[in-house]
């Protein structure tokens, strides 16, 4: 009887510590390290004209491929939330990200189904991204739920990010010190010259780049439709859709290194 006491006591024991392993196992994995908010626009207007606009698709999809390969958890907001119109020009499927993007439904959903800014809470998250489209130039300026969400996530030693139109939400941004958040920092962004060949610098509300300038931001620009990706300290900012794989390539590699060194 002993034996088949002890045996039973043992046999119990392992089975309780296997299963104590695996709730902790779940438990860890339950919420990733690294979490990263995309926002895109909810404006699907270009200014006074008929024309439709919204968000760029290689803005998104770029960025977003070099989050999830990083392991990174994503979410997408917009300011409505729900679904953000996509500029049809950028419906490109020879691009692979795009392609694979829009042939997974359930990375459609979250496009589709984009969080409204004001259920976003800003401690949730390690990085922001601003997706470009012409539309995030009359919903990202003057955001005041942008303002405090970036902030937010800045001041708390996260990254801050955005690619061509993106950088829109960062021109009325403010740190708790009554600064602009882009005062005395290098950025880049869709410049007058790209505008002014695309021939929307009369139906944009205001000239990016010499408003990024106006905010005592130092503009680095490069030529019309290159790569151009410039990081000060923790804002990264990219020129056009050529530059949107290597803004979140920085991104990676800025959020890798602050979580290297704890």
């Amino acid at each position: 009887m002993n034996t088949i006491l002890k045996t039973t006591v043992l046999l119990f024991a392992i089975a309780f510590t296997t299963s104590q392993t695996i709730a902790f196992s779940n438990s860890n994995d339950i919420s990733p390290l690294i979490k990263v908010l995309i926002v895109v626009t909810s404006h699907e207007k270009m200014g006074n004209t008929d024309k439709k606009t919204g968000y760029y698709l290689s803005e998104v999809t770029h960025p977003y491929f070099k989050f999830s390969e990083a392991g990174f958890a994503i979410d997408i907001a917009s300011p409505k939330g729900g679904k953000s119109p996509m500029d049809k020009s950028s419906h490109d499927l020879k691009d692979k990200d795009n392609k694979r993007f829009l042939e997974d439904k359930k990375l459609m959903a979250l496009i589709e189904n984009t969080i409204p800014l004001n259920k976003v809470n800003p401690d949730d998250y390690s990085a922001i991204f601003f997706a470009g489209g012409h539309g995030t130039m009359w919903d990202f300026p003057s955001n005041k739920i942008i303002n405090d969400i970036t902030a937010s996530i800045y001041e708390k030693g996260g990254v801050v990010a955005a690619v061509c139109h993106g950088p829109a939400a960062l021109v009325d941004v403010k740190l708790s010190n009554n600064k602009y958040l882009i005062e005395g920092k290098s950025v880049t962004s869709f410049t007058n010259a790209e505008e002014s060949a695309v021939k929307l610098t009369k139906t944009m509300p205001f000239p990016l780049e010499s408003k990024l300038v106006e905010r005592g931001a130092t503009f680095k620009g490069a030529r019309m439709w290159q790569n151009n990706v410039v990081v000060s300290e923790r804002i990264v900012t990219g020129q056009n859709p050529a530059s949107a794989s290597s803004v979140g390539k920085a991104v990676v590699k800025l959020l890798t290194k602050k979580n290297n060194s704890k």
